[in-house]
């Protein structure tokens, strides 16, 4: 068996220049360190977010309470680290349904064109003639406060902007050479869907939906600042900001919540850029030549 030359197995297990960038780096740790907080919290034997005592309500951060305490005196820095495990699974799971749906009307749309694809981007611009943020307090307020509503609130609003996305580049592959080749060697429209266009368009959207995860994290947020999301006392950013504009003194209720949401946000946009930079060819040249 031939021994692969040390020079070619470096280069196989490279990484690419956009991700080794220090913004890239940066988003990476932030993020991989809220992914194991939201894993290993119930291990890390932090007091329950849950518990009241009033003898050390809205006490400031302590040895004791390094985030302070709320109005009930329940823990700050434990209700924040329980914050995570709403935030980030239901961020993946609103992007997920999101991506799915608006991808799929969107390649169909553009795939199949005339009734359907009016029919299909009428439905979007009937979502998009309404502030994002408006349209989903409506629905969250018809359907009930509950983080689930409020799921599908903003998956209600959602869709549209991967189904115009894609519809897009749909439109743009479906005329190039391999995809009119194969629809003459007999593959049928969903065949050929599915087969030579989806593939060759998924990078877009996938930078698409990294890019999306902050705004929906804030979006979720906001709903339940707005009282139309997590349901007291269930420990979520948005409703923690909330009870800190309540207690404007007690400055504690408010920041660090606030800078969780921050840290996330901010994660999601730096690897998101990242990701875009290492898929575009265009950039990825302009990358490798400053990194060099």
């Amino acid at each position: 068996m031939t021994a692969i030359p040390l020079r070619r197995r470096r280069r196989a297990l490279r990484i690419p220049a956009a991700w080794r960038r220090p913004a890239a780096i940066g988003g990476a740790v932030v993020l991989v360190a809220w992914v194991l907080v939201a894993l290993v919290d119930p291990l890390l034997g932090l007091q329950d977010p849950l518990r009241r005592s009033i003898d050390v309500a809205l006490q400031a951060p302590t040895a004791a309470h390094p985030f302070g305490t709320d109005e009930l005196g329940r823990d700050v820095l434990s209700r924040t680290l329980w914050g995570v495990r709403a935030s980030l699974p239901l961020a993946v799971l609103l992007v997920a349904g999101s991506l799915v749906i608006g991808s799929l009307l969107g390649a169909v749309a553009g795939y199949l064109g005339g009734v359907v694809d009016e029919v299909i981007m009428r439905l979007a611009d009937l979502v998009f003639a309404f502030p994002t943020i408006i349209l989903a307090m409506v629905v969250a307020a018809a359907l009930g406060p509950s983080l689930a509503n409020a799921v599908l609130a903003l998956l209600v609003v959602s869709w549209p902007n991967y189904a115009r996305v894609m519809r897009a580049l749909v439109l743009g592959a479906r005329g190039q050479e391999y995809v009119v080749a194969g629809r003459l060697l007999g593959a049928g429209p969903f065949t050929s869907l599915g087969r030579d266009v989806l593939p060759n368009v998924s990078a877009p959207m996938l930078v698409l939906a990294m890019l999306d995860f902050g705004n929906q994290i804030l979006l979720l947020a906001g709903l339940s600042f707005l009282g139309l999301g997590a349901v007291p006392p269930t420990p979520e950013w948005g409703s923690m900001v909330a009870d800190g504009v309540t207690q404007f003194s007690s400055w504690w209720l408010a920041t660090f919540p606030g800078l969780a949401i921050f840290s996330v946000v901010v994660a999601f946009n730096l690897i998101g850029d990242s990701l875009r930079d290492a898929l575009d060819p265009r950039t990825a040249g302009a990358v490798q030549g400053s990194s060099i």
